[in-house]
């Protein structure tokens, strides 16, 4: 169960998220967790467009470590990352964490929306 703190932190989060969206044209991912683990986002995780070769980079994320550090997480937890903006042409993309190992997260065939703004669900 959440406590008050990180509830009130998770929402600020996502206000700044969204923000984040209106202002800078960014693309935002809420991740939520769905076991207990621990996880850590590596630099190397991109957006990739379907039908271009353009990718979105990493700029930023909140709530999880990066690369080499960890964040334990319970199911139904989340952590959020920033990405530059997709291009205009964008209608389906994936979120590629590419890592000189197993593990790397990978959520593929996401459809665009109106907001730039999704949730995805991590095994």
């Amino acid at each position: 169960m959440a406590n008050k703190t990180e509830i009130i932190t998770q929402v600020e989060t996502e206000i700044q998220a969204e923000t984040m969206v209106a202002e800078e044209g960014q693309t935002i991912v809420h991740c939520i967790c769905m076991q207990d683990a621990f996880y850590r986002i590596w630099p190397s995780t991109f957006l990739f467009e379907h039908g271009s070769s353009q990718k979105s980079k990493l700029i930023t994320a909140f709530n999880v470590s990066f690369y080499p550090q960890w964040t334990p997480k319970s199911p139904g937890q989340k952590f959020t990352l920033i990405f530059e903006g997709l291009s205009k042409t964008c209608a389906v993309f994936d979120l590629k964490e590419i890592i000189p190992e197993d593990g790397g997260f990978e959520v593929n065939s996401i459809v665009r929306n109106g907001t730039d703004v999704y949730t995805v669900y991590l095994d």
